[in-house]
């Protein structure tokens, strides 16, 4: 709480209150206070209002109730012909919606009815102003950080001025540097596509000369199969003549047997 009461708004809350008795509740949330005020720890204070407005005693009523003991519940009982949210015990039933049992109706009333735009105007106002303030008192006195030389004693809209050209100067330092890495990854990638370029007219150059050589190789085959063939015809007319020139010679001698027999 001490690390946050300067930070965000603080409502003390007792939780499961309904494990304490109603003197018990009351000597707690004293204790409580006590200790809050001990540590100087600051917690949320309810706007001042005219004693003569309803708004007073609505506030009155709320600061004695601080801190706020609550009952937690997610079951549904029926009481007294009633449907309500509460804790079933053996003694009877804590209710989470009754005042005499806890306060939280006081609690939400006051956080999303009552008091809610209070709340926001102190976190905006109070909250971070103060927040800012030390932030502009850091720079101008040195806290938390070095101050050069150079723009010490500036006020603090010329700090951040000189801040904002140092910021401008780091975004384009950066923007340059990744301008660098992003040349230097497009030329990797395009040299890799080179190489695989290069790689594939190789291989067309391989697969072309390959098949050059066996167009070659079919056409001197296609060459010599056409020769064997003109040898082979060649011959096989040969013996075909051959042939008929012993058949009409065969013929001649035998009607010259004829002849001399008559």
């Amino acid at each position: 709480m001490k690390r946050l009461h300067d930070k965000v708004n603080i409502i003390p809350l007792i939780a499961k209150a309904d494990t304490l008795t109603a003197e018990e509740c009351r000597d707690f949330k004293k204790q409580i206070m006590k200790e809050i005020e001990e540590n100087k720890i600051k917690i949320y204070e309810f706007p001042e209002m005219p004693e003569d407005e309803d708004d007073s005693k609505d506030n009155k009523v709320l600061k004695d109730r601080v801190p706020f003991a609550v009952v937690g519940s997610n079951s549904v009982l029926e009481v007294n012909g009633k449907r309500v949210r509460g804790r079933q015990y053996p003694w009877g039933v804590a209710e989470v919606e009754n005042l005499e049992h806890c306060d939280f109706i006081t609690l939400r009333n006051m956080l999303i009815r009552t008091h809610m735009q209070d709340l926001k105007d102190v976190t905006n106002n109070v909250h971070y102003e103060n927040y800012r303030c030390r932030k502009l008192t850091a720079i101008t006195a040195g806290e938390g950080r070095k101050v050069s030389s150079k723009v010490s004693g500036k006020n603090p809209l010329s700090q951040f001025q000189d801040e904002k050209k140092e910021h401008d100067l780091k975004m384009k330092k950066m923007e340059a540097e990744m301008e660098q890495v992003f040349e230097m990854k497009v030329m990797e990638k395009k040299k890799k596509l080179k190489d695989s370029e290069a790689d594939l007219r190789r291989r067309d150059e391989q697969m072309r000369k390959s098949l050059e050589q066996q167009q070659r190789e079919l056409e001197e085959k296609r060459k010599q199969f056409e020769k064997d063939k003109a040898v082979f015809d060649e011959s096989v007319r040969l013996s075909g003549s051959r042939m008929l020139n012993n058949k009409s010679m065969g013929d001649k001698k035998s009607k010259d047997k004829k002849k001399t027999l008559f």
